[in-house]
């Protein structure tokens, strides 16, 4: 496996296959995913990212494949904030749940084009301005401490997103569902609906999210290629994480605490990179890896030992 042009066009190929093979042949039709079809779907993808895993490690060698693990580890387990945001999206619009599959895999592409996008110029910038390594690692560390300090649910407004409110100035939107339609046509004017709207708030969302989610990733590994081929793969799982998780979410209510501990281990590890250097040692990758599974492991297993109050009422 080399790292060429060639390379990058028939991976994103590919990438794009599976996901018109996912969208065109088994969701063709709009429908409720239920849990067992959700969690065949991450089955195959989380599958398919080792064995895309294990390629790498076989042809780039045991410390490329240990970052894309790292990577690809810590993109999907902070995916899970991102996708509680996503139910309270589609609660608050009240999307039947046979249209939610659309709308995340429109996301998806357009979340993989912004991320190419954000991977590619951060990779550009940490490789001219090294000062922008200490840069990263401070935020990290304030976004970690962010993260943990930070309480209750996230709060959905509409009316206060730029891109919407841009879309309702320059474009009639429909008061109710079209079906699974984006846009319809009345009177010979074209209309967006509001599934539209929503899907203009996952993209925006995903756009935060992703402020910190590739610098962190990037704070892993600088190499282009394991950056954005971990990133793709734990996105290409996002949509079935979320039907197989979504009546979970709440339940990991000790989670966040466990990736703002991450985030501030791979800011504090950025930091002192070259301090180590200076002495001859670094962090290998192979403990930050085990740090990070075990950091992840033992917050699922506080929030099921301590349920919240009114998990344990109901």
């Amino acid at each position: 496996m080399e790292n060429t042009p060639v390379f990058w066009v028939g991976f994103n190929i590919f990438v794009l296959g599976m996901l018109m093979l996912d969208l065109l042949v088994f969701n063709r039709k709009a429908h409720v995913v239920r849990m067992r079809e959700a969690l065949g779907w991450s089955c195959f993808w989380i599958a398919l990212s080792l064995s895309f895993n294990f390629l790498v490690y076989r042809t780039m060698g045991r410390q490329a494949g240990l970052e894309f693990l790292t990577g690809y580890l810590i993109e999907k387990s902070l995916s899970v904030d991102n996708l509680f945001v996503f139910l309270l999206i589609f609660s608050y619009f009240k999307i039947p749940q046979q249209y939610q599959h659309k709308i995340l895999f429109w996301g998806i592409i357009g979340a993989l084009i912004l991320r190419a996008a954000f991977i590619l110029v951060g990779a550009a910038l940490l490789a001219k301005f090294h000062i922008l390594l200490y840069v990263l690692g401070a935020f990290l560390v304030y976004t970690g401490v962010r993260m943990a300090l930070s309480a209750g649910e996230p709060e959905i407004d509409p009316d206060n997103n730029p891109i919407v409110k841009f879309l309702s100035r320059y474009m009639p939107v429909t008061s109710k569902l079209e079906g699974d339609k984006f846009f319809v046509r009345k009177d010979k004017l074209l209309f967006a609906t509001p599934l539209f709207v929503v899907l203009l708030m996952v993209e925006t969302t995903d756009v935060v999210f992703a402020a910190d989610s590739i610098p962190a990733i990037l704070a892993v590994s600088r190499d282009t290629f394991i950056v954005y081929t971990s990133n793709v793969f734990a996105l290409l799982g996002l949509r079935a994480m979320y039907f197989a998780l979504a009546g979970l979410m709440k339940l990991f209510h000790y989670l966040h605490y466990g990736l703002a501990l991450i985030l501030v281990f791979i800011g504090f590890k950025l930091l002192t990179t070259d301090y180590l250097a200076t002495r001859g040692y670094e962090i290998p990758m192979s403990i930050s890896l085990g740090l990070v599974g075990l950091i992840l492991a033992v917050s699922v297993l506080v929030s099921v030992l301590l349920p919240k109050k009114e998990e344990v009422e109901s």
